[in-house]
């Protein structure tokens, strides 16, 4: 039934990447670019956000296939050892990218956008960005980049999270073939 599990674990983290890759390029492409603005000024926090959700996307792509090949290569060490590596960088890199992305979100909302509409040059704009700007010389609406980035961001880190879970799980499994670990023993190796 292990092999099954890490089949299964590998699957969803393909899928769990995929959709972090997606999520990403959309939040990139319709919310960071106008917030860039002519003056291309990201605020850090948001840029660092999008780039290590990407990485994350990425690296969950990797992490499932390596699980998938172990799944079905139990007695290569060598696949052991890489998974156990990836997946534990998979759930290291996909729990700083939930932290960044619930950081980012509470900047947002306790800033009340006022970052994610620093890159327009109007002097009109409101104290909070959800308020409809009259007159103002910006490239973008105020309040769909607000609700965008939240409404991209929220799924986002449920993704974020979910991949940390099974690459932390894939990185157990990876420890109990090896035989390290409090579960090793009562695992028979043979068996699985």
């Amino acid at each position: 039934a292990e092999p099954r599990r890490l089949m299964r674990s590998g699957l969803g983290l393909i899928v769990l990447g995929h959709g972090s890759l997606v999520l990403g390029a959309i939040v990139h492409g319709s919310v960071l670019r106008h917030v860039a603005g002519a003056r291309r000024a990201v605020t850090p926090e948001y840029a660092a956000a999008n780039v290590v959700s990407v990485c994350s996307g990425l690296l969950s792509i990797a992490a499932g296939i390596v699980a998938i090949l172990v799944s079905h290569n139990l007695s290569r060490a060598v696949l052991h050892w890489t998974l156990l590596s990836v997946s534990l960088l998979n759930c290291l890199l996909s729990t700083a990218c939930s932290v960044g992305l619930a950081l980012a979100i509470a900047l947002t909302v306790h800033g009340r956008g006022t970052h994610l509409v620093r890159g327009c040059n109007s002097s009109a704009l409101p104290a909070d960005a959800r308020t409809a700007i009259a007159t103002n010389d910006c490239p973008f609406n105020t309040t769909r980049i607000y609700d965008t980035a939240l409404a991209l961001w929220f799924p986002s880190l449920l993704l974020a999270a979910a991949e940390a879970v099974l690459s932390g799980r894939c990185c157990l499994v990876a420890l109990v073939f090896r035989g390290i670990g409090p579960c090793a023993h009562s695992c028979d190796k043979e068996q699985v």
